[in-house]
């Protein structure tokens, strides 16, 4: 099976976009892919407490359903530690969810090793 990277840089003025690039990963990983989820930019917003808690897509979810769902299922989560910094978020963003923080070369290394990459 294919070894897919969702790399999203589309924060929570977007919620459809951003909820269906979490749809869609949790669609592969239902199906037998593995999946690495790299949140950079504005996408980073989209692990804030509040933003889990109140963002929902048209047609495409909640993001407080879609998060703990691709945790479950084996999704790997990496955070843009400089996208992050740049926000005023800290460590304790990741608080609750098996996720990292990851620097561009973990973003190359994920590409590189990746079948398929899809960006939202």
């Amino acid at each position: 099976m294919p070894r897919f990277l969702i790399h999203i840089t589309t924060g929570p003025a977007d919620p459809t976009k951003a909820t269906l690039a979490m749809l869609v990963a949790l669609t592969a990983l239902n199906e037998g892919h593995a999946v690495d989820l790299f949140l950079a930019g504005d996408a980073v917003h989209l692990f804030a407490p509040a933003t889990i808690a109140g963002l929902r897509g048209v047609g495409t979810g909640a993001l407080a359903d879609h998060i703990p769902a691709i945790a479950a299922a084996g999704g790997r989560f990496h955070l843009s530690g400089k996208s992050a910094e740049a926000r005023g978020y800290d460590a304790s963003l990741l608080t609750g969810h098996p996720a990292e923080f990851a620097l561009p070369a973990i973003l190359i290394r994920l590409t590189a090793a990746a079948d398929r990459v899809l960006c939202y």
